[in-house]
């Protein structure tokens, strides 16, 4: 329908009559002429109400409806709350001091902009949920007595994101995942799966250096593995113990000693001169604050009451959006998600998931979740270059507007949707895959070893290259085995292929 037979309504008509400078909420509401429905164009939605739906031209009625109807962006709503004189809060209070929708904007109007409006404390009434589970996914319940209303938040004014309860979300959440990958290492002998799990740290290493396009040294990649061993433990509040993670990772000449306190951003050299901009992160002098913030949130979001894999999801983006150091942020926040399932107890004990590794098989949906978070960003940040930077190719750059708001609110659901599709793949193939592999050759290389008693090195090569191969062994590999015959190698290529017959699994596919 086009779009002069529509009229914006709720966070649309919000946007629109206070020209709020924010990125457009993924879902979007109007008013129009015949039924109700719902049009998807990828992952933006546009909700259409029947006109009788059609609020009052009035901030107060517009914010009523996203309370009531619509997974509301917090981006939008703080925007038209700053924007919004006391007065117009407090006269709604008082013509409806009991109503839900009229607490709930009290609330979220002291809270998200630090004024105190001329308004008594509720006295009586119910505590009414300020999000709508049906709607959101929620935190756990905080009571504010004053509004009588129960903050079941993600976070606070710090960093607020929301995720909006989408059916896939669903799917993922009630799948199970988690007592597939615990029924997996459940039925493993401990040997094999001490082992799988060596590799296993070894591989989510790779995968997270490879997605920056570095391969790490020895020592590096050894620090990377014991960190990620100790996420369990790891304490998102303890600054130090931010910068030691930082310092494990980087090269040690470029390891950092506080927040950075440059203007950073992601893109790429064009021509040898020319930068292109990706992604602008928060203003230097805006990252204490906002890393306090985000410790904040990651507590409030693993205190067991959050589904895991979205509290991974939100601590561990809105702490790459903030970009507190010039490098290493990718690795960090890779590191969060392990940090944040362990800290909730998702997964097997002892046992990691390699998520990098599935990100890296999908680094195109990988970025294009990210671009979906700073793209829009772009439009709305006021920048320039101020000169070339001393010893580098690139410039400096400066960011002349307010931006602090544009990281603290956003919308994380393709976020928790993408990582729940890397976890679930990480479990049904990665998982699956190693347990098998180390079992498949332990029993192939016992079977080796009874046909001919070769040295541990050669029988493991020969063995790795069959079950490479489907269980035979290539013919340009065979001249690598001179010393056996022709009837001694197909004795072990049958060892093996019985090996990988008796291990298989039924296959299941994320």
């Amino acid at each position: 329908m086009s779009k002069e037979f529509r009229s914006p309504i709720g966070q649309a008509w919000l946007i629109e009559n206070l020209e709020l400078a924010v990125p457009r909420p993924a879902v979007e509401s109007y008013a129009v002429a015949g039924a109700r429905r719902t049009r998807s164009d990828g992952s933006r939605i546009t909700e259409l109400y029947p006109m009788r739906y059609a609020p009052e031209e009035t901030v107060t009625d517009h914010i009523r409806f996203a309370l009531r109807h619509e997974a509301f962006d917090f981006g939008v709503l703080v925007a038209a709350l700053r924007r919004t004189e006391p007065a117009v809060i407090e006269r709604w209070v008082r013509e409806q001091p009991t109503g839900s929708f009229s607490r709930r904007t009290w609330f979220l109007y002291e809270t998200f902009t630090g004024r105190t409006l001329d308004l008594e404390d509720v006295r009586t009434g119910n505590y009414v949920a300020l999000l709508d589970p049906e709607h959101h996914v929620v935190g756990a319940r905080r009571n504010s007595r004053r509004h009588r209303v129960a903050d079941n938040l993600l976070g606070g004014p710090g960093i607020c994101p929301t995720v909006r309860l989408t059916p896939r979300l669903r799917a993922w959440m009630d799948s199970g995942l988690q007592e597939e990958a615990r029924a997996l290492t459940a039925s493993c002998d401990p040997a094999v799966l001490e082992r799988a799990v060596r590799y296993l740290y070894t591989k989510e290493t790779r995968s997270s250096f490879a997605l920056e396009g570095e391969t790490p040294d020895t020592r590096r990649a050894r620090r990377f593995v014991v960190a990620l061993r100790a996420a369990p433990d790891f304490d998102p509040a303890d600054k130090s113990a931010l910068l030691r993670l930082h310092a494990a990772i980087v090269d040690p000449r470029y390891a950092e000693h506080d927040w950075r306190c440059i203007q950073s951003f992601v893109g790429e050299t064009i021509g040898g001169y020319r930068e292109r901009v990706h992604f602008i992160c928060p203003r230097p002098e805006d990252v204490p604050a906002l890393m306090d913030a985000w410790a904040a949130l990651t507590r409030r979001v693993t205190d067991g009451r959050v589904d895991p894999v979205v509290a991974a999801a939100v601590s561990s983006f809105a702490f790459v959006f903030i970009h507190p150091f010039a490098d290493g942020n990718g690795r960090i926040h890779r590191f969060l998600v392990h940090h944040v399932l362990a800290k909730c107890g998702y997964g097997p004990p002892g046992t990691i998931l390699p998520v990098s590794a599935a990100i890296l098989r999908d680094q195109r949906g990988y970025d294009r979740v990210l671009a979906g978070f700073s793209g829009p960003l772009l439009d709305l940040i006021e920048w320039h270059w101020a000169r070339e930077m001393a010893g580098s190719p690139g410039r400096e750059m400066v960011v002349s507007n307010e931006t602090a708001h544009l990281y603290r609110y956003f919308d994380a659901t393709a976020f928790a949707e993408y990582l729940y599709d890397r976890v679930a793949e990480s479990i049904l193939r990665d998982l699956r895959e190693e347990l098998d592999f180390v079992a498949v050759f332990d029993r192939a290389l016992e079977g080796v070893g009874e046909i001919v008693s070769m040295p541990d090195r050669r029988a493991s090569l020969l063995v790795r290259l069959c079950i490479q191969n489907g269980g035979r062994l290539a013919a340009r590999k065979r001249p690598r085995f001179p010393e056996l015959s022709d009837e001694e190698v197909a004795a072990m290529e049958d060892t093996v292929r019985d090996a990988m017959s008796r291990t298989a699994r039924a296959p299941r596919a994320p």
